[in-house]
């Protein structure tokens, strides 16, 4: 049966930093199986934004539920959440599989070993399994940041440029993912420069711009090529 809260409801979020305000009043609704394609130019805020509705920022003002959960002081509200980065942020000394095992360990995934090696294959690099994270190039290390973000089947995955370092087989494992996670109920926001990406896997998108949402579309109701146009020139006015 559908949930009657939304998948990711932010309501009113601002982040500052001393002075510095990243991200001003921003409101975003998603529900099962939407994907939100979130563009802006650097230092728009959209990394502080993913952080918070991951729960590792805490927002200013405002709120962030997930599943009709507040991420505040609620843990397993946060342990619906996946975050997959430009950033791999894994051990370097241990394997793929040992990295996205001990993920699982940590969110209490049953069998934490055999999931590890569900979601490596979903990425296709269960074949690298026991290679230390070391020994594998950028675009490998970021599939076994990815099937670590997952292991724990999380109903809401954020992505921020999650395509950097990926060569085209790496792309198309990502991408073929993303609709499967999709299709399966689960909630995204994918942050990417890339707008023609963005568009292809996304059902909404926004432009984030000084902070704060200042376009919002459907994507079945845009074209790619004219949304770009009008993209750059909201980033460059």
């Amino acid at each position: 049966m559908p949930s009657a809260f939304p998948a990711v409801d932010v309501s009113g979020v601002s982040r500052t930093f001393g002075r510095r305000r990243a991200v001003d009043g921003v409101d975003l609704t998603l529900h099962a199986g939407d994907c939100l394609a979130l563009f802006g130019p650097n230092g728009a805020g959209k990394t502080t934004l993913m952080r918070v509705v991951a729960g590792l920022l805490t927002p200013t003002t405002g709120s962030v539920h997930v599943g009709g959960r507040s991420l505040r002081g609620d843990a397993a509200a946060r342990a619906q959440v996946g975050l997959i980065s430009h950033q791999s942020m894994l051990y370097r000394a241990l394997t793929a599989r040992e990295n996205v095992e001990f993920a699982a360990k940590l969110y209490g995934v049953p069998d934490p070993r055999a999931a590890a090696m569900r979601a490596l294959e979903r990425i296709r690099i269960a074949d690298r399994a026991d290679s230390p994270v070391r020994a594998l190039s950028r675009g490998l290390q970021q599939r076994v940041s990815i099937a670590r973000a997952i292991v724990h089947e999380p109903s809401v995955v954020l992505l921020d440029e999650p395509y950097t370092g990926l060569d085209a087989a790496g792309g198309a494992a990502l991408t073929d993912m993303l609709h499967l996670l999709r299709a399966a109920g689960a909630s995204m926001i994918l942050v990417t420069h890339n707008v023609e990406e963005g568009l292809a896997v996304a059902s909404h998108a926004a432009v984030m711009i000084a902070g704060r949402i200042v376009r919002r579309d459907t994507c079945a109701l845009v074209d790619a090529r004219t949304y770009a146009g009008e993209y750059r020139a909201l980033v460059v006015a």
